[in-house]
């Protein structure tokens, strides 16, 4: 790596010095101060009284800038040219940082734009590249009023949502029912041949093909039958997209095997991929698409990827990164006092499908796959391990909500999810008990909320059976009796194509046994296209599901293809979700939705049409910190000489969190790609990138509150202020 010194000695290309040129013929002021600085220094001085005195015409940016104020609330209060005031003002302050770009595999990265835009002014060097001087044009556009934010009307959010179909649309199951048939006639083929085989999955010796077939198409509606044929290799995903993969896709693909990348889709998700692409539909199903299909970077950087979330990597007797005691390194995961994860020794740790984004990845660069499903049936120790792992709740002042996952909750059989919610069910009874002999003030957290973490219901509806129903019931009448209140599945729908007329099948089953159904969303760049996650949002309330988070990608340099830049998640936010705001005075029924599962639809439906809204944007957006917790309170303090913004988080102000936090300080991110490049690849993919404009002046996010259906009910009696099982290593005062 050459150091920072011979980068500066870089030329500048061509394109670069074009951009150049144009950001100092609109901006006479910036030229000035470039050309009369003797040094780099002068320049930032220069620079910094000439903002600040644009920034002193809004006192209430100035104190936002200075950090005299925060939240929500003086957020909105910023103009459009404050952003841009702020972000030159913190490249000021942050000039010269040295960051650790573990997008670049841990080299470092300095950020130091007045710099670079004063060696390239002076001396046509500094190294910056294209998107580097793109970005600077458009941030001085913002700053001197050239730009504006005009942010679309519901009308545009509503043509935007337009453009993708649902997997509900008639047309699109006619599809599915293709692809379904393409997909058992190979199958078929193989089995017959003895290419794959199973046990459960035979035919009788001689039947015909129309029997065979008749047959295969009953083991369609058998999750077993999708998990014992999903695809493995990249040739037979080829086969069963009917050889549509063009050449790149398949070296891609054949390279990932051989860095022993796991494959695994299984026959009824594979069959929401277009082949014979309609064109109602173009590109709708880029979104699923890229959860199958690997990236080069993907494939490049397996066996370097980093683990992304550090409170889920435990050393055996200490703390995690968020100062919590645990019972188990593998077996429950915890950022905050009120929640914690249990992942089960079970068929729980699977998935039905792997996701080409998964932060396991990670883990399977050392070989821990979690799909060779044979070795995981729970062991004869499980339910000793089971019942200690329980206890830590039971035990615990603060944790009243427990997050079963994986892996994904439903793919744990029947017995195996009904002997972890026997134990859930019993757990928080006994300590429901316990707080009858604790004075007010002293009494522990009781379980008030219980969640399935699970994908199925997307990947793999066929699981979510009359059996599995039946014991859900039963589960949500009893753990009623003892003081839970909210029965949760925590599910993750990435595109309207998802919702088949399977899913809805599942969801009202689901719904049916009193759970509610809430999502989950990944704003991958194809799902972060204009009007997409919208429709998404909408198909969803019309089959009862409650939106939940949208997330940021997390991950460095393996998830390039799919990251969307931050900003992007700030303009959603902001432009197109609020669409679907419901009103405060619709706070109670708000809450009352996950009260009433079995009438979710109606109700949902009944609050849109009171409201005027064409979905309900009840969740937030927020990025899984590297560190501790969820947020999207950051601002942009610097740029690399690529284009890619760092990024300062703070931590969500709206919810509780450890303690330790106020060890941790802010927590910094450099992004993967530019705006440049990630506007480059919507173009790619079709969109219109003049509807993406103010895309480059968000550069400042401040994290939504919960809505009232998120809220933990409250007790009847006054809970301990005493948080156990955390150990913060010193004092936080």
């Amino acid at each position: 790596m050459p150091s920072y010194a011979s980068l500066d000695k870089i030329a500048i290309n061509v394109r670069s010095h074009k951009l150049l040129g144009r950001l100092l013929e609109e901006n006479r002021e910036l030229e000035e101060i470039m050309r009369n600085s003797k040094n780099e220094t002068e320049a930032l001085v220069g620079v910094r009284n000439w903002v600040l005195e644009l920034l002193e015409e809004n006192p209430a940016a100035q104190a936002y800038y200075n950090g005299e104020v925060s939240g929500r609330e003086s957020f909105e209060q910023l103009r459009w040219q404050d952003y841009a005031a702020i972000r030159i003002l913190d490249y000021v302050d942050n000039a010269g940082r040295e960051f650790v770009d573990l997008n670049l595999r841990g080299d470092k990265a300095v950020s130091n734009p007045i710099k670079l835009i004063w060696l390239a002014v002076n001396r046509g060097t500094g190294g910056a590249k294209p998107y580097f001087f793109e970005d600077m044009l458009h941030l001085f556009r913002q700053l001197n009023g050239v730009e504006q934010r005009n942010a679309p009307t519901a009308e545009k959010v509503r043509e935007w949502m337009q453009r993708f179909p649902s997997g509900l649309d008639t047309r699109i199951v006619k599809l599915r029912e293709e692809n379904r048939e393409r997909i058992l006639n190979i199958l078929i083929e193989k089995i017959s041949a003895g290419e794959i085989g199973s046990t459960r999955f035979t035919f009788d010796e001689g039947m015909s093909y129309e029997q065979k077939f008749l047959r295969a198409l009953n083991w369609w509606k058998d999750p077993h039958f999708h998990l014992r044929f999903a695809v493995r290799s990249a040739d037979l995903l080829n086969q069963l997209l009917g050889e549509s993969l063009d050449p790149d896709t398949m070296k891609i693909l054949y390279d990932a095997e051989a860095a022993k990348i796991p494959f695994f889709v299984n026959p009824y998700y594979l069959s929401l991929l277009h082949v014979r692409v309609p064109y109602f539909a173009v590109g709708a199903d880029l979104a699923t698409r890229d959860y199958v299909i690997y990236s080069k970077q993907l494939v490049e950087e397996f066996g370097h990827i980093v683990a992304w979330e550090k409170e889920d990597t435990v050393e055996p007797g200490k703390p995690n990164a968020a100062g919590w005691l645990l019972p188990s390194a593998h077996n429950v995961h915890r950022r905050y006092p009120e929640v914690a994860i249990l992942i089960p020794d079970t068929m729980g740790r699977a998935c039905g499908g792997l996701c080409a984004s998964c932060q396991r990845m990670y883990d399977f660069q050392s070989g821990r796959l979690n799909f060779d499903l044979d070795e995981l049936v729970p062991k004869e120790r499980w339910q000793e391990k089971l019942d200690r792992l329980l206890e830590y709740f039971e035990n615990d002042s603060q944790l009243r909500d427990i997050l079963i996952t994986g892996g994904d909750a439903l793919m744990s059989s029947d017995k195996s999810l009904k002997r972890i919610l026997d134990g859930v069910y019993e757990m928080a009874a006994r300590k429901a008990k316990a707080n009858r002999s604790r004075a007010d003030g002293e009494k522990y957290a009781e379980i008030t909320r219980v969640r399935l973490g699970s994908r199925l219901p997307v990947y793999l509806p066929q699981r979510i059976t009359p059996e599995l129903i039946e014991m859900l019931r039963q589960f949500k009448e009893k753990a009623s009796a003892v003081g839970v209140s909210q029965f949760v599945v925590q599910t993750h729908f990435e595109s309207p194509m998802e919702v088949t007329p399977e899913a809805l099948e599942g969801v009202q089953r689901l719904l049916g046994a009193g759970w509610i159904v809430t999502n989950q969303h990944v704003f991958t760049a194809s799902a972060s296209r204009r009007g997409h996650a919208a429709k998404l949002r909408e198909t969803l309330a019309d089959i009862g599901v409650i939106p939940y988070y949208t997330f940021s990608v997390k991950g460095y340099m393996e998830n390039n293809h799919n990251f969307s830049t931050n900003g992007r998640a700030v303009q959603e936010q902001i432009e197109e979700k609020v669409v679907g705001a419901i009103p405060d005075s619709f706070d109670d029924r708000l809450a009352q939705l996950a009260l009433d599962a079995e009438q979710a639809r109606t109700n949902i439906d009944q609050l849109k049409k009171d409201a005027g809204v064409p979905f309900l944007s009840t969740d937030r957006n927020v990025l899984n910190l590297p560190g501790v917790g969820k947020s999207l309170t950051f601002r942009v303090i610097g740029i690399t000489r690529y284009g890619r913004r760092i990024l300062e988080f703070d931590h969500d102000a709206t919810r509780s969190h450890s303690p330790i936090i106020h060890q941790m300080g802010k927590i910094l991110i450099i992004e993967s790609k530019s705006v440049s490049e990630y506007l480059e690849q919507l173009k790619n993919i079709g969109e219109e990138i003049s509807e993406y404009a103010s895309l480059w002046g968000y550069s400042i996010g401040e994290t939504e509150a919960r809505v009232p259906i998120f809220e933990y009910p409250d007790y009847d009696f006054k809970l301990t202020e005493q948080m156990t099982n955390l150990d913060l290593g010193g004092d936080t005062d």
